[in-house]
């Protein structure tokens, strides 16, 4: 029989025995909850991920769509795990997901230099690396060397932008890529770097500039869900499992028709 005071109240040897034994299964629980929920963060980037509330930021799936958010969340519906979905800035995202634990980050460009920071799950779609020029601009482009001695602008964390700078051109990067349809009919940059779908509907859709013209094309890139290398690779497969799977439903060419022009 548990040791009691004169007044019915556990002496302080059982008190301390209780209150260790409900700490030890309060920080047990919590533990096994997190196991089996992913945080997934993308940013605004339409057609491939969009806040449907018109902001740049979103706090739950429902206020997200677009091609890429359609397939992931078509993935989610055919494994067994809860998720949390967010919208952010893409450079925020980006660092915030690597180090941790069940996070990942979409639509994520796959390649060389970020193999290893990351495991892939997909792919989801393909991304058609575009320089343009402002509609009244006569730039024409033969090839990417001729585009060095112009101003591109881009933004930080950016695939495409990050290549450019690494290969010596000048960019002129900032936290999101909304505002590069302006800086070309400004005259603040003479170049906007984006995927051939993006740059004409955020051009129009944020500015009202049409007419936009695609200079160049100069590389093609698949997308994909990226984890964090610290997230268990049984989860990986099972998130690969279940993107194959609505990949062969016919599920993911669906989403990419309702989406095209």
């Amino acid at each position: 029989m548990p040791a009691i005071s004169g007044y019915g109240v556990p002496t302080p040897l059982t008190f301390i025995r209780r209150v260790a034994f409900g700490l030890l299964f309060l920080s047990l629980a919590p533990a096994a909850v997190a196991e089996d929920k992913l945080y997934i963060f993308t940013e605004h980037y339409p057609p491939y991920n969009a806040s449907t509330t018109g902001q740049g930021f979103a706090h739950n799936a429902d206020d997200i769509a677009g091609i890429c958010t359609d397939m992931v969340k078509q993935m989610m519906e055919r494994v067994d795990y809860e998720y949390i979905m967010k919208m952010r800035d893409w450079s925020r995202a980006y660092d915030w997901v690597q180090g941790r634990e069940n996070h990942a980050l979409f639509c994520t460009a796959r390649t060389d230099e970020r193999e290893d920071q990351f495991q892939w799950v997909g792919p989801l779609a393909p991304i058609k690396w575009t320089l343009f020029a402002a509609p009244d601009s006569d730039i024409e482009l033969d090839s990417l060397e001729d585009a060095r001695q112009y101003r591109i602008a881009g933004y930080k964390g950016d695939v495409m932008s990050d290549y450019l700078v690494n290969e010596g051109f000048e960019v002129i990067r900032n936290v999101s890529g909304d505002q590069n349809p302006r800086r070309l009919t400004l005259g603040q940059a003479d170049l906007w770097v984006t995927d051939g779908l993006v740059g004409p509907l955020v051009a129009e859709e944020e500015h009202g500039i049409t007419g936009l013209k695609p200079v160049l094309v100069f590389r093609e890139t698949p997308m994909y869900l990226a984890v964090s290398t610290e997230t268990d690779p049984e989860i990986v497969e099972d998130l690969q499992q279940g993107l194959d799977e609505a990949r062969e439903s016919g599920a993911l060419d669906g989403i990419i028709s309702r989406y095209q022009p």
